[in-house]
């Protein structure tokens, strides 16, 4: 139809038909541009959940949503009372202390001390009641956890909980303590619809989970070291074929990320990240972490540096340790 009625102006109306063609450039500009920006958008999201008005958390909500359908996530702030009268409720504590009560539909009680680090699970009609204020992450999961798994799991007070090095933290000496696991053989508590592990991160391997087999994480910060950060690559296309790669497209891989106590850092399906220099977080994912979906990449990047002979300040960051072959865990 445009087509059309561009050649009947040029035929009969020269003027017209340049403000025609130049009416039909700027739509062309316009929807290109959108599209663009739209292709362009960071799929990496991080609120600032200390910082006031939560700066970031609606579009980490948005789009969590929207990748996994039945799931939700909201912030309480400072608050002495949380009702579950939905689904299951899986509630991080990432500020304040003291002792919870939780009240079930049929007048039965269970309580606990819960401090930074503790994970709370809430099932329908039950109200946690705290002594202090608290501040949470809460997760609402459609599918309810084994009835073994207690309401309060706390990593630093459950014997059942101890340090597992492994995964982002290999180091002899690690943090980390899983609490909600994929399998037996991993950790006590086995709930397949979210896990969580609370991890001190020094030096990971650079990795990413695979959008069909993988799984969204989320790091939840509660402690840092000066210059901590998170580096990140949404090119992984590009990362994998190191013999294809140019120097041009090296020269903007990676993206870092400094990082603060109460940034909830959101990682898609699909994203490379490595956590260096010293974070103290909750690593959450949803589903479950799923055995072999954890995709190293460090070898690759070595590969690229030896290609370009990629020295000193200008070398791609990798993990030695795990850059002499592909980890996959």
């Amino acid at each position: 139809m445009f087509l059309a009625y561009g050649v009947y102006c040029g035929l009969f109306y020269p003027a017209l038909c340049m403000i025609f063609k130049q009416i039909v450039l700027l739509v062309f500009l316009i929807g290109h541009s959108a599209l663009s920006s739209f292709a362009q958008e960071e799929q990496i999201k991080i609120a600032h959940l200390s910082r006031d008005g939560y700066t970031g958390l609606e579009a980490i909500q948005r789009t969590f949503r929207e990748r996994n359908p039945g799931y939700d996530l909201h912030y309480v702030d400072q608050s002495d009372v949380l009702v579950s009268n939905t689904l299951t409720q899986v509630v991080f504590v990432q500020e304040g202390g003291g002792t919870a009560v939780i009240a079930g539909p049929g007048g039965s009680e269970r309580s606990s001390k819960v401090s930074v680090g503790d994970i709370v699970l809430l099932q329908n009609g039950e109200i946690m009641r705290s002594d202090s204020l608290l501040s949470m992450l809460v997760f609402t999961i459609p599918e309810k956890p084994a009835e073994y798994i207690p309401s309060f799991v706390r990593p630093d007070w459950d014997p059942n909980i101890t340090d597992e090095p492994g995964g982002c933290a290999t180091e002899t000496n690690a943090y980390r303590r899983i609490l909600l696991t994929w399998k037996k053989e991993v950790g006590e508590y086995v709930y397949h619809a979210i896990n969580a592990h609370r991890v001190r991160i020094m030096d990971s391997f650079s990795h990413y989970h695979p959008v069909d087999i993988g799984f969204d994480e989320f790091y939840l910060v509660q402690m840092v070291l000066p210059g901590a950060k998170l580096i990140t690559s949404e090119k992984v296309h590009l990362l994998s074929q190191p013999d294809k790669i140019t120097m041009e497209q090296t020269k903007d891989l990676f993206k870092e990320y400094s990082l603060e106590v109460g940034d909830l850092v959101y990682l898609p399906r699909g994203v490379m990240h490595r956590g260096f220099g010293g974070v103290l977080a909750q690593v959450i994912t949803v589903p479950g972490f799923i055995p072999g979906s954890e995709y190293g990449v460090d070898h690759l990047i070595r590969q690229i540096n030896e290609r370009f002979n990629l020295r000193g300040a200008d070398a791609l960051p990798f993990n030695r340790q795990a850059s002499a072959f592909q980890v996959i865990k």
